[in-house]
C-alpha cells in the first residue's frame, strides 16, 4: 500500500489547517471532509484519482506530518490484524514541493518504529519512482546521496514504480532498476493494472523485478500466466482499488479464481485505502463475498503474502507459525 494513499479527508483537513495550506477553492469537493470523501466514490480513472492524490500531498510539510499520516495508517492496520506491512512512498512528489527526502524519511521511519513498539507491526519501506515524471528526474533521484544512503543503511528496503501506467512502459526505467539490482535492493513495479500484459513481461524481463504490483491483466497472456505460476512470482492484488479505478466493474471480475486455479501466487492489499474506501480487512471481506473462498484457499493466499514479503526469514517464520495456529484453531469450527 501507499502511505500517501492513507491520507484520509479528516487528516488532510487537519494538516491543511496546521500548516496554513489553502485547499482548492474552485472544486466543491474541498468544502469539507465529507464532500471530499463523497468525491472519492466517483473516480473515473487512475489519472482522475491521481489528481486528488497529489493535491492531498500538499498538506504534508514537516517530519511530524509524515509521522502522523503513517501512524493513522498503522492504527487502521492494527485494528485489521495486520502483522507486517510493506509500504510505498513517493519522495519525488514531495521533493518537487521543496520538502527534503530526509524529512519524508524521518517522519515515516519514526512512525514505523512506533508501530512496531505499540502494535507489534513490522514494516519495510519501498521508495517509488513516479513514471509520469521525466526519466532523467527519476534517475537523478535514484542517484541522490541521501537516497543512496537510505538504501545502504537499510532504512529503505526496495524500489517501486507507480503513477500513470499506460503511457510509460517499464523499459524506460531500466537504468534505475539495473542500479538497484547491483546494490542488492529489492525490486517491484506496478504493471498490468491499466497497462497491457506486455508491461508485466517487460517489468520481469527488462527491469528484473522480483514481484508485480496489481498484475490483473496477466490473464490476457496464457503463456505469461503459466510462466509466472511456474516461477512463483508474486502479485500484490488490490481488489477494491481495481473497482474504484474502473479497471473492473466489481470485485468478482478481479481474476482471483483464475489465479488460484493456475497456481499464481498473490497477496491481497489495500493500495490507497483512504481514497478507495477500504483498508486491508475490507479487501479480504470483499474478496470472500465475491468468491466464497475455502479455508485452504485463504491459507494459500496468506502464505503467499508472507513468503513473498521482504522481511527477514525469522519474521516470516513467526508469521507462518501464527497463520498455522489460526488455521488449527478456526478451521474445525468453520467446518462444523
Amino acid at each position: 500500500m501507499h502511505l500517501e494513499g492513507s491520507l484520509s479527508p479528516e487528516v488532510l483537513f487537519t494538516l491543511a489547517k496546521r500548516n496554513n495550506i489553502t485547499l482548492p477553492q474552485d472544486d466543491d469537493a474541498f468544502q469539507s471532509p465529507e464532500t471530499l470523501l463523497a468525491r472519492y466514490d466517483r473516480f473515473t480513472s487512475l489519472d482522475d484519482f491521481l489528481h486528488y492524490y497529489y493535491i492531498g500531498m500538499s498538506v504534508l510539510i514537516s517530519a511530524s506530518d509524515f509521522e502522523d499520516l503513517a501512524m493513522d495508517y498503522f492504527r487502521h492496520a492494527a485494528a485489521d490484524g495486520v502483522a507486517h506491512a510493506e509500504v510505498f512512498f513517493d519522495p519525488q512528489a514531495h521533493i518537487e514541493r521543496g520538502i527534503s527526502y530526509n524529512t519524508v524519511l524521518a517522519g515515516f521511519s519514526a512512525a514505523r518504529a512506533r508501530a512496531q513498539k505499540e502494535f507489534g507491526i513490522t514494516s519495510e519501506l519501498i521508495c517509488c519512482f513516479l513514471r509520469h515524471l521525466p526519466v532523467p528526474n527519476c534517475v537523478s533521484m535514484f542517484k541522490d546521496a541521501d537516497v543512496q544512503a537510505s538504501f545502504k543503511n537499510g532504512s529503505v528496503t526496495g524500489i517501486g514504480l507507480d503513477s500513470s501506467e499506460k503511457p510509460f512502459p517499464p523499459a524506460l526505467f531500466e537504468e534505475i532498476y539495473a542500479g538497484a539490482k547491483e546494490l542488492g535492493i529489492r525490486r517491484t513495479a506496478h504493471a498490468g493494472e491499466e497497462g497491457p500484459s506486455s508491461f508485466i513481461s517487460d517489468a520481469l524481463d527488462v527491469l528484473k523485478v522480483e514481484r508485480i504490483d496489481h498484475g490483473i491483466r496477466l490473464i490476457e497472456d496464457e503463456a505469461l500466466l503459466q510462466k509466472i505460476a511456474k516461477d512463483g512470482t508474486m502479485l500484490s492484488v488490490c481488489p477494491l482499488s481495481n473497482v474504484l479505478l474502473r479497471c473492473v466493474k466489481e470485485v468478482k471480475e478481479v481474476p482471483i479464481r483464475k489465479f488460484l486455479d493456475a497456481g499464481v501466487k498473490f497477496s491481497i492489499n489495500s493500495d490507497d485505502p483512504a481514497y478507495f474506501g477500504g483498508y486491508l480487512l475490507d479487501n479480504y471481506c470483499a474478496v470472500h463475498e465475491a468468491f466464497n473462498l475455502s479455508v485452504a484457499e485463504w491459507t494459500s493466499i496468506c502464505r503467499a503474502g508472507i513468503e513473498g514479503s521482504w522481511c527477514s526469514q525469522a519474521r516470516k517464520d513467526e508469521m507462518l507459525a501464527r497463520l498455522d495456529d489460526v488455521v488449527r484453531v478456526w478451521a474445525p469450527k468453520l467446518s462444523a
